[in-house]
């Protein structure tokens, strides 16, 4: 691994520059039935002197705005002209598997990827970006990300901002750590260079009447605590997954990686002000990356006290406020959209998400602050199904923090309602979409999620913390959404005109496997899981196999069973 090194000249550039120099970067936008974005190299001059390469999307540095409406039916071909493979998730949108963009859909060099879909969410600010395994924080740090705004007729009709980039403006807050030769570093905790959709020590022009922020985290590490300098109170109005039933008066908002915010901020009159957004990092919660503290002991992290960020409130963005627009929006609306939450009573399963230190060897002693992490004693394989969950169903999911730091857990396919925090319900004014959750450091939190629209048997979904070295290094996991209506011998056998059948499926601690024609008997049974690990072997001339399954764990699994005439194959579920 190349050495980081930081000197104090590298510092003290970085704490000088913080009087917004630099104009905020509007992403230009990209919208249409067929979309095109082109992955790239090249270069930018980020400090006098210096050339620092770089990824970025229809350009040499971070990506273009994708601007669609629900329902509309769009492609999007990603081609990669990186000379690695990457990947393109569309972070918070409901497709299908095959679409998601997670490790399994790589895209080679040369290559084009071209998901179809059908936009299915509500209006929001979702986002894009790579998460192939082991790259996701590479290629995002050097610059592969973008928004993508869903707009809808509802949300279009209230009387909020929509001038793009004007009154509606994309804010994607970054640090990114630099070596000396201001190359972007990865393994290092010292992210001192804070961006702004790309931008450093941005400023924006804002017009003197209500704006709209579409607040992004797209940080690898870092949490926000977001308000604004003058103490003005911001107006909230959407969470991950789009607007809420009513507008929150908040006066800070803590935003982790991966998660978004909307808030509407009233500056009318106040042209010739200059207003900042501010990050209160003074006021996080100890544990949370970005704190003043992060462990304890030798449960710490190397190199955290050093980051001058820590711990210490900064300037984000600098608002100068100038004069209004010909037709502006003067007043915060108050009542929004329903949003429609879901009933935990209505949930047919639970599942538990541990998180906690992976021990690669007996011998190893994993730091409680710095890892290596894992969720349910398990690194992420390429070649593992962790969870089987079934269409159309209702669960709520239990996430315990067993380690000294924040993780946000992001899940792929469904956006969910958190219910409890810290032991307790929480309030359901509360229970905004959401895509992305903090868990806080030795503690847990509920949610209560709905999984409709898509399944496939062999495609998995992603679960993981947001933290992208910790996502990197493992702290990950995939399940399969399985249309239970549909496991039966004729469409999972293989080959399709095999007389095996198996039953019941799901198992209910028992499971059948039979010859529909006498002529044929088994030989040889065997039975493994998705990732090989075998679970039955057996011989014998038996037209029917009777097999217990009350020890096994749930999942899907694969029993091949063979005779003098075939080889046949077939799935069944463990509940």
């Amino acid at each position: 691994m190349k050495e980081i090194i930081f000197s104090a000249a590298t510092i003290l550039l970085c704490v000088a520059n913080t009087h917004a120099q630099n104009a905020l970067s509007i992403p230009a936008t990209v919208t249409g039935a067929a979309i095109n974005l082109n992955v790239q190299s090249g270069t930018r001059n980020f400090y006098p002197g210096f050339t620092t390469p770089t990824y970025g999307v229809n350009g040499v540095w971070m990506g273009p705005t994708i601007v669609v409406n629900k329902g509309d039916s769009i492609t999007i071909n990603v081609t990669n002209n990186l000379p690695v493979k990457t990947t393109m998730h569309w972070h918070g949108l409901h497709v299908a598997a095959h679409n998601d963009g997670g490790p399994h859909q790589s895209i080679n060099p040369g290559a084009t990827w071209s998901p179809t879909f059908k936009v299915l969410n509500r209006a929001g600010t979702y986002w894009y970006h790579p998460h192939g395994a082991g790259q996701t924080d590479p290629q995002v740090s050097k610059g592969i990300a973008g928004f993508f705004i869903v707009h809808d007729a509802e949300e279009l009709a209230f009387n909020i901002p929509h001038t793009y980039g004007v009154d509606d403006i994309p804010v994607a807050i970054q640090t990114k750590a630099f070596d000396e030769l201001k190359q972007i570093a990865i393994a290092t905790n010292m992210d001192t260079a804070l961006f702004v959709n790309g931008t450093l020590d941005a400023y924006h022009n804002t017009p003197a009447q209500v704006v709209r922020l579409r607040l992004l985290n797209g940080s690898s590490l870092r949490s926000y605590y977001l308000g604004l300098s003058d103490g003005q109170n911001m107006h909230q109005i959407a969470t991950d997954g789009g607007l809420l039933d009513t507008t929150r008066t908040v006066n800070k908002l803590l935003l982790s990686p991966g998660e978004r915010a909307e808030v509407l901020v009233d500056m009318t009159g106040r042209a010739g002000d200059t207003v900042y957004l501010r990050s209160y990092a003074s006021l996080l919660p100890k544990g949370v990356y970005g704190a003043d503290t992060l462990g304890v002991g030798v449960d710490s992290v190397v190199d955290y006290g050093a980051n001058f960020r820590n711990g210490a409130d900064f300037n984000v963005l600098q608002l100068r406020i100038v004069a209004p627009t010909t037709s502006p929006v003067t007043t915060i609306v108050t009542t929004l959209t329903s949003m429609g939450a879901i009933n935990p009573a209505a949930a047919t399963n639970t599942r538990a998400m541990v998180l906690d230190t992976f021990r690669m060897l007996p011998m190893d002693v994993p730091n409680r602050a710095a890892g290596p992490f894992a969720i349910n004693n398990k690194s992420f394989d390429m070649d593992s199904i962790n969870e089987v969950v079934y269409l159309n169903t209702t669960e709520v999911w239990t996430l315990k923090n067993n380690t000294l730091v924040a993780h946000p857990f992001h899940i792929h396919d469904v956006q969910f309602n958190v219910i409890e925090e810290h032991g307790i319900p929480v309030r359901p004014e509360m229970r905004g979409w959401k895509d992305v959750v903090l868990v806080m450091p030795m503690d847990s939190m509920k949610f209560v999620t709905h999984f409709a629209d898509f399944a496939d048997d062999m495609t998995p979904y992603m679960y993981h913390c947001h933290l992208l070295h910790h996502e990197d290094d493992g702290m990950m996991g995939s399940f399969l959404v399985v249309d239970s209506t549909k496991l039966t011998a004729p469409n999972f056998a293989i080959p399709t005109q095999t007389s095996l059948i198996v039953y019941p499926n799901p198992s209910n601690g028992w499971v059948t496997l039979q010859y529909a024609d006498a002529i044929k008997q088994p030989e040889l049974v065997t039975i493994t899981d998705i990732t090989g690990r075998q679970w039955f072997k057996a011989r014998g001339n038996h037209q029917k196999w009777q097999i217990s399954t009350s020890a096994w764990p749930r999942g899907m699994y694969i029993a091949t069973v063979s005779n003098a005439q075939e080889v046949a194959t077939v799935r069944f579920v463990v509940e």
